[in-house]
């Protein structure tokens, strides 16, 4: 069955021509001029993988800090005791706690995007995988939310830090920014992100690793981007 689009989105499609490769500049260009909706818009990175999410050594896993952030506040929490609970309040943390912070959560209480945790409460943390997990919420070492520099962890997920996963189709869906971002904002925060992505190389890869890259609004049509250009991009990301 082909999905009916709204009067609104076919004329905004009008402006993007099909498959036309574009270049990141004129992409995000693009973007933002079919980005009319009544509230501020997120800008979505979708990338068609060379790889079979069916087989470990292929899961394409990662997390980028982005240089001008998501545009949205990200509420954050940490399970951490002593030395460390007190570094994670003072990086600004919205609530930290191990054995209390669990109950709350087993609760009901899910009023936070990103969840941290030091290596020594994990056994606490565990138990609630079952409800952390499904919402892609639970603690993971590999994308550095489980980790002894609770500081850094609190302020990178504040900053604007992202994580992607390559779903069961081969793609991974992640963010870039709002639609009100400057220009040059969405670029650099594209850039981090395409570096991030070629950093997450799993080792059983072979051949096309990203096949294809599309830019989209929330509400707006997707634009293709020309992949060589874009991969350029990323070998100009900081840090």
């Amino acid at each position: 069955m082909t999905q009916k689009h709204s009067k609104r989105y076919d004329e905004l499609a009008k402006q993007v021509e099909a498959d036309k490769e574009h270049t990141p500049a004129e992409a995000v260009k693009l973007v933002k001029q079919t980005s009319n909706a009544k509230f501020d818009e997120t800008v979505e990175l979708h990338l068609r993988m060379g790889v079979d999410p069916k087989h470990a050594d292929q899961v394409v896993r990662g997390a980028a800090v982005l240089p001008h952030g998501t545009g949205k506040t990200v509420r954050v929490i940490a399970f951490a005791q002593a030395e460390k609970a007190r570094e994670a309040t003072a990086a600004g943390a919205d609530a930290v706690g191990t054995d209390d912070l669990a109950k709350r959560i087993e609760g009901g209480w899910l009023d936070f995007d990103v969840a941290i945790a030091t290596p020594d409460v994990m056994g606490i943390v565990g138990r609630l995988g079952r409800v952390l997990g499904p919402r892609g919420l639970m603690p993971n070492p590999k994308s550095g939310t489980v980790t002894f520099d609770v500081t850094k962890a609190v302020r990178d997920a504040k900053a604007g830090r992202v994580e992607f996963r390559v779903d069961k189709t081969g793609v991974v869906h992640t963010i870039v920014g709002k639609s009100s971002f400057e220009e040059t904002a969405l670029l650099e925060n594209l850039a981090q992100l395409m570096d991030a992505v070629n950093r997450a190389r799993p080792s059983g890869v072979k051949g096309t690793y990203i096949r294809s890259a599309y830019l989209a609004s929330s509400q707006g049509p997707s634009v293709k981007l020309d992949l060589g250009e874009t991969l350029a991009l990323a070998g100009r990301a900081h840090g």
